[in-house]
């Protein structure tokens, strides 16, 4: 038996406010691409089953653009005549009951089965049961759900366990309202074939439960997620448990760093071969405070002209006689930052500088005003 386990596909998601050729965020389109991808190895691989353990889409109203696409995939993967059940993940699941499941619009489909409502769904074949727990907004319910669970497991048939949840705290995402799995329950796994989770984006193993995984997510919904690795899981249930890691082609993060101890050969030195069309991240390293005035983020972007998106990070030389500023809460933000360029340079530098810091100060209090 042969199982494609895929997760947080996100659509609808974007960033970066860049355009590609179509007038659709490219950031979302990547995520478009992704999915198709999967799709395509889909059909190469001709599993038993498919399925999406939740966040299908990035948000619980899609966009009408994010809700086409996904059922123009769906209507392809209806047509391979291949069962595919999928669960509502937290960006999925609505936080009240005055809206509508999203993934309800997917039951007219013959050969999707989907599971949302906050409530476990038992979906059975002739040789295989897949018992469903979506996202859960109250802790109390989930409790009973997974007991519902556990009481509907055959060991006539192989059992297939979906969630979407943090198993741990290490697969913690830090977002708002996310269903962290009760670790008294943690039992139930060693009944089951298989437990297929999504929500963490990362691929793997947890910890040493042989039989319980995440799959991923097929994109970055963060730059800080450096993973230049996406794609799915292909299961394959005998004997024995086999899990593969099946990997699909996403747009690359590149990582950069200049040295600016030596800024000018630093920079010489670069190699920007690889970044075209790339998410660069800059790290700005050994950086002064004077040094850091004269370096405009535009510059270091011109050197990487050939990237979809530049993000620049400075770090900061620790000076061996930083200034030492009595009473600095009575200061605001731009005296001390003043008051440290004065001591650091010498007076011709500083009469050169400090109109400079006053107009940076000045600007950023517009744009702080403007937000407001």
């Amino acid at each position: 038996m042969k199982i494609v386990h895929f997760s947080d596909t996100h659509l609808g998601f974007n960033d970066l406010d860049i355009l590609n050729d179509e007038n659709i965020n490219q950031r979302e389109a990547d995520f478009y691409d992704a999915f198709s991808q999967v799709v395509e190895q889909i059909k190469v691989i001709k599993p038993d089953y498919i399925i999406h353990t939740g966040d299908l889409f990035h948000r619980s109203s899609p966009s009408n653009r994010a809700i086409t696409f996904a059922l123009e995939q769906f209507k392809i993967i209806d047509s391979l005549n291949i069962p595919f059940i999928l669960i509502a993940g937290n960006h999925s699941t609505p936080r009240t009951n005055l809206s509508s499941p999203i993934l309800k619009i997917f039951e007219g489909f013959k050969n999707i089965h989907v599971s949302y409502n906050q409530e476990y769904k038992k979906v059975e074949f002739e040789r295989v049961i897949f018992h469903t727990l979506p996202h859960m907004n109250d802790e109390t319910k989930a409790l009973s759900q997974i007991e519902l669970c556990e009481a509907e497991i055959d060991k006539s048939k192989k059992n297939i366990m979906m969630m979407h949840c943090s198993v741990g705290a290490f697969y913690l995402m830090q977002e708002f309202g996310e269903w962290v799995y009760p670790s008294d329950k943690e039992y139930i796994f060693k009944m089951m074939d298989y437990v297929a989770l999504g929500h963490w984006h990362g691929f793997g193993q947890v910890g040493n439960r042989e039989n319980v995984f995440y799959s991923g997510s097929t994109e970055r919904t963060s730059l800080n997620d450096k993973r230049n690795s996406k794609g799915f899981a292909l299961v394959t249930l005998g004997e024995t448990l086999h899990v593969e890691y099946k990997e699909i082609k996403i747009r690359p993060i590149v990582l950069k760093e200049i040295e600016c101890e030596d800024f000018e050969n630093s920079v010489f030195d670069l190699d920007i071969s690889d970044i075209k069309d790339a998410l660069v991240e800059v790290k700005l390293t050994n950086l002064t405070v004077l040094q850091s005035i004269d370096i405009q983020n535009s510059a270091i972007k011109e050197l990487f002209a050939d990237a979809l998106h530049v993000s620049v990070k400075r770090e900061f030389k620790r000076s061996m006689n930083e200034a030492h500023v009595e009473d600095v809460e009575a200061l605001s933000l731009e005296e001390y930052f003043i008051l440290h360029v004065k001591e650091e340079s010498k007076e011709n530098e500083f009469e050169r500088l400090k109109p400079k810091i006053q107009e940076l100060f000045a600007r950023y209090e517009e744009a702080s005003d403007d937000t407001l």
